[in-house]
């Protein structure tokens, strides 16, 4: 549950500070003093996106912070698994700045924003009026059966083996279209295998081609020039090697008098051994470079062969050529075994089809032994509301192979006993729309096992009895789990354990908690109005009760 939650420098809020009760805290304010801007700031810590105008001042960051006490709650394998350091108390942090990086935390490590969504989905659910819509929503109406199905296992395996089911219909689907494309251009494609493949293509051919070109065409004058290196390296008595030979002999003579001429005489040594290894070097060089005509225009239809094949296939260089080469051949393998690979994938295909189909069916048995307790248990809880007569249906219908099964969901409505049933969306208005969700929550959260509920305004649309049966629903929840709830009703405001005011001066918004006898000011505000009257005073200790 949440046990404390700091926001800083969002929207109209410098500083807030909130620490919820255990059980129902109860969140009333005056329109526009920023109730709404307390969620969006809890909405950014569970991985909402950012907005850059939230920041309240551009010169630092805004800091959402929130502590949460995790004591058996089962995430232990959640942490292990995406590396993160368990604590029963942990804290998750959420960090925009004024130049628009978004950072996010869990207890000081640094997370990807996708890590804490996942996470704030196990730690709070979080329902608007503007969710009422979410009745709409065929992925709500199926998770909400699902729920009450206790199909969440099931429903895993499903979605692995319909994952699986959809490769392999991509799959079969890229192998028929390259068989048809192949069998399309069969006779271009044999004629481009056939004779990349006489080419006898070899990577990194031309470069060697290239530089043996290079060597050939400028024979003559290669072999001058290894010419003159040799004959100035070693010719009689004139060359350089005959020349150091003498200076070594030289100073071999006065190293008895002239220590020094030892060393000169090892590095002229040296010398003269680089200068052999150099001089048979070029004569080796002189005897292999030879103007060879025959060879030279060999070398030269080779490469006017790559460089042709290069412009007519659009290619950059040979190693391009190879690549085109091999595709075609494997283009033309697909086609002369592709109805083996064909019929193997079909095969395949109709086996995971009739695996996802098992699976399917047995959600679909699940759904539809779920779907009675679930409407009786909705129709039950709005008759508390104030709906005797309403009827409920969640409708399964067969359809084909989807990511959540091959059934759709409709939950069918009408608050008049003789009435026909229509989709809900469709018939319900705002107040029981509201009355709906609300029955619809109270069936979920009990089999959900989530810490902390909000609701924002759930009881839009209702007064007087009404409101004062949903204020008892809602206690009911927060006799196991924590309650946060937002809003204008005096009936339901009276059931909370804790009382907060959020209010607004000097633009900015701050929340504070009640004291006993603030709480029946406050109420007796919401009976009243801002003028606080008697009356209301005492009425508002009859809701309150004990509690005062």
């Amino acid at each position: 549950m949440l046990r404390r939650l700091t926001v800083e420098n969002y929207a109209l809020i410098d500083t807030l500070v909130l620490e919820p009760d255990a059980r129902l805290n109860i969140i009333t304010g005056e329109t526009g003093a920023g109730k709404s801007i307390l969620l969006g700031a809890l909405g950014l810590l569970l991985g909402a996106r950012s907005d850059l105008a939230a920041i309240k001042d551009t010169a630092r960051n805004c800091v959402v912070e929130g502590t949460f006490e995790l004591e058996g709650l089962g995430l232990e394998a959640f942490f292990e698994d995406n590396d993160l350091d368990y604590a029963p108390q942990t804290t998750l942090t959420r960090i925009l700045t004024p130049a628009g990086k978004s950072r996010s935390f869990v207890n000081d490590m640094p997370v990807q924003l996708t890590l804490l969504r996942e996470l704030g989905t196990r730690l709070i659910d979080i329902h608007s009026q503007h969710q009422n819509l979410i009745l709409s929503s065929e992925d709500f109406r199926i998770s909400a059966l699902d729920t009450v199905a206790g199909n969440s296992g099931l429903l895993e395996q499903y979605r692995a083996r319909y994952a699986e089911f959809t490769a392999l219909k991509r799959r079969l689907a890229a192998l028929r279209e390259a068989a048809e494309e192949g069998r399309r251009n069969e006779e271009w494609l044999r004629f481009q295998a056939e004779e990349l493949t006489a080419a006898n293509l070899r990577a990194g051919e031309q470069a060697q081609l290239e530089e043996e070109l290079a060597v050939l065409e400028n024979a003559d004058r290669i072999g001058e020039a290894l010419s003159g290196l040799r004959s100035l390296l070693d010719t009689d008595e004139t060359g350089i090697l005959s020349q150091l030979k003498h200076a070594e002999t030289e100073l071999a003579h006065i190293r008895e008098h002239y220590p020094a001429a030892e060393e000169y005489a090892d590095r002229i040594r040296s010398v003269i051994e680089e200068l052999k290894d150099i001089n048979g070097s070029a004569a080796a060089e002189s005897e292999r470079i030879d103007a060879d005509p025959a060879r030279l225009a060999k070398l030269s239809a080779r490469l006017d062969t790559l460089l042709a094949l290069q412009q007519k296939h659009r290619t950059a260089d040979e190693s391009e050529l190879i690549a085109l080469r091999d595709r075609c051949t494997a283009q033309l393998a697909v086609l002369d075994h592709g109805s083996e690979e064909i019929e193997a994938a079909e095969q395949a295909l109709q086996q995971a089809l009739a695996q996802t189909e098992a699976l399917a069916q047995r959600l679909r048995k699940g759904r539809a032994k779920a779907a009675p307790a679930f409407a009786q248990a909705v129709c039950a809880t709005l008759a508390r509301l104030g709906m005797p007569d309403t009827q409920f249906e969640a409708r399964l219908t067969p359809a084909e192979p989807g990511r959540t099964g091959a059934d759709t969901v409709e939950f069918l409505f009408t608050a008049n006993r003789n009435a026909q049933l229509r989709p809900i969306e469709k018939i319900a208005s705002g107040g029981e729309l509201s009355r709906v969700m609300l029955a619809i929550k109270a069936l979920l959260t009990s089999r959900m096992q989530l810490p902390t509920i909000i609701f924002d305004e759930i009881d839009t649309g209702v007064s007087g009895r009404i409101a004062d049966a949903m204020g008892d629903i809602i206690a009911q929840l927060a006799a196991t789990m924590q309650v946060i709830d937002i809003t204008h009703l005096p009936q339901v405001a009276s059931k909370g354990s804790a009382h907060f005011v959020v209010s607004k001066h000097d633009g900015r918004t701050s929340i504070a908690r009640l004291t006993a006898e603030e709480r029946i000011q406050e109420i007796a505000k919401m009976l009243s109005g801002n003028t606080v009257t008697d009356a209301a005073l005492q009425q508002a200790r009859i809701l309150l009760g004990d509690k005062k």
